[in-house]
């Protein structure tokens, strides 16, 4: 084939938009670009010029498929067919989104897909042990309620008053300055730094019970002990890296068929990619420091000792093996579960949740699921489920709620243990997390 410089690409271009020719006279001039190293500037063909083909989907498995809505199984299927598709999964907690469902988990070669990354880039899990048991709960639960209270902030837009603004070393960062993006955002960080978002994110305090040690942890004895949980991500920060980078994508990208329009990627290769791989990466750092602030806040507040800390995020993009191959690994709502790795899946406000210690399965591409999964979308749940009968169901569980919204009540979420149970080839369960005092924004909105 051919080979064309820049210039002549652009003549050959003109002539193709002047002149009418028939599909295989079109598709020798697209080869002829493409074999010319010119793919990058695809702004020489026009949208007509320009429809990328889905091929067959790559094998992909999926976790607890009987408790999977289908338009979630779709998007799977669909994601898998996408011509850098190389791999997937799909995990039992499983529900619609906007391109990848949650849960879902997509291997590339050399693209990146911010809208397979989700919104709040790099939201995770934390959980910080205490040298403290059931009886400093009981004993100082108005401490930590009013610590839980005066300690955090949530929702969209949500900060603390300046005077009360924490410093970490992320705002330092220099990264911050690496695009005009980026530098428009610092001022943001800066703001929400040590925040929560609205939705499922929250804080709160409960009982970590651990049956046997684990070295891993850096827990020798077994027993129950107070600690505190925490999930957000990564704030205003996030989601205006993602909302920039998707649209950017789609307009790179404007042939991708409709049902996978959301899933327009970068090649790493292109400028662009490397701008949003920079950027998701800061906004993982601000994540974490968000909550270490969180933590450590709270743990000043209290005067508590801690003595083991677990974190993972999802909602993230890896570059890890897959099947012998180079790869970036997509986790919407996901949570790595390579060999001997520990994380944390939550359940709701009420039911309990777990640390977790993954298994390596090659099948799941390394994941797990982020948590039970919601069985009822935000309206329903608003409408079908009372204040009453969600503030009945955690007196049971002798769970204090400040906050929360009717669409986070435990009856929208499916239920914790049969999410574990679908997955039990995926990960080992090291110790069981019960929420007591949970603290979340009432505003009805969803950062995941």
């Amino acid at each position: 084939m051919p080979k064309i410089d820049t210039q002549s690409a652009k003549a050959l271009n003109k002539a193709l938009k002047e002149s009418p020719v028939d599909a295989k006279d079109r598709n020798q001039a697209w080869e002829i670009l493409r074999e010319s190293g010119l793919e990058p500037a695809l702004q020489f063909l026009n949208a007509a010029q320009k429809q990328i083909v889905l091929k067959d989907p790559v094998p992909y498995q999926v976790w607890g498929q009987e408790g999977i809505e289908q338009g979630a199984l779709d998007q799977m299927r669909m994601a898998a067919s996408l011509p850098v598709a190389v791999a997937g999964a799909l995990m039992p907690d499983a529900h619609l989104g906007y391109g990848l469902p949650i849960g879902g988990v997509l291997a590339t070669d050399n693209a990146v897909i911010p809208y397979a990354v989700g919104v709040d880039i790099a939201c995770r899990m934390r959980l910080t042990i205490f040298d403290a048991n059931e009886t400093d709960l009981r004993k100082h639960s108005d401490l930590l309620k009013r610590a839980l209270v005066e300690q955090t902030r949530f929702g969209a837009g949500a900060a603390f008053e300046r005077s009360k603004r924490p410093h970490h070393p992320v705002l330092d960062h220099p990264d911050w300055k690496a695009t005009p993006l980026l530098q428009s955002l610092h001022p943001i960080a800066v703001e929400q730094l040590g925040s929560s978002g609205g939705g499922n994110h929250f804080v709160e305090w409960g009982l970590f019970t651990l049956d046997k040690g684990d070295e891993t942890l850096g827990i020798t004895e077994p027993g129950t002990y107070l600690a505190l949980l925490s999930h957000s991500g990564s704030r205003g920060v996030g989601f205006k890296i993602a909302n920039y980078y998707s649209k950017l994508a789609q307009d790179q990208r404007p042939g991708l068929p409709k049902e996978v329009e959301h899933l327009a990627w970068f090649t790493l290769d292109e400028e662009a990619g490397q701008e949003y791989w920079i950027s998701m990466h800061l906004a993982g750092e601000f994540a974490s420091a968000n909550h270490a602030v969180i933590h450590n806040r709270l743990t000043g507040a209290t005067g508590l000792t801690p003595i083991a800390t677990v974190e993972n995020h999802h909602n993230f993009a890896w570059e890890e093996q897959v099947n012998g191959q180079n790869a970036i690994v997509h986790r919407k709502g996901a949570t790595p579960a390579g060999k001997g790795v520990l994380g944390v899946i939550p359940g709701s406000m009420g039911d309990p949740g777990f640390v977790v210690k993954g298994r390596g399965k090659a099948e799941s591409v390394n994941s797990a699921s982020h948590g039970a999964g919601r069985r009822m979308s935000r309206r329903q749940a608003n409408k079908t489920i009372t204040r009453q009968q969600q503030l009945d169901y955690l007196k049971k569980l002798g769970v204090t709620l400040i906050g929360g919204g009717l669409d986070e009540a435990a009856q929208a979420y499916k239920r914790i243990e049969e999410v574990m149970a679908a997955q039990a080839d995926l990960i080992e369960v090291v110790g069981k997390f019960e929420p007591k005092i949970v603290r979340m924004t009432d505003d009805g909105s969803s950062d995941d």
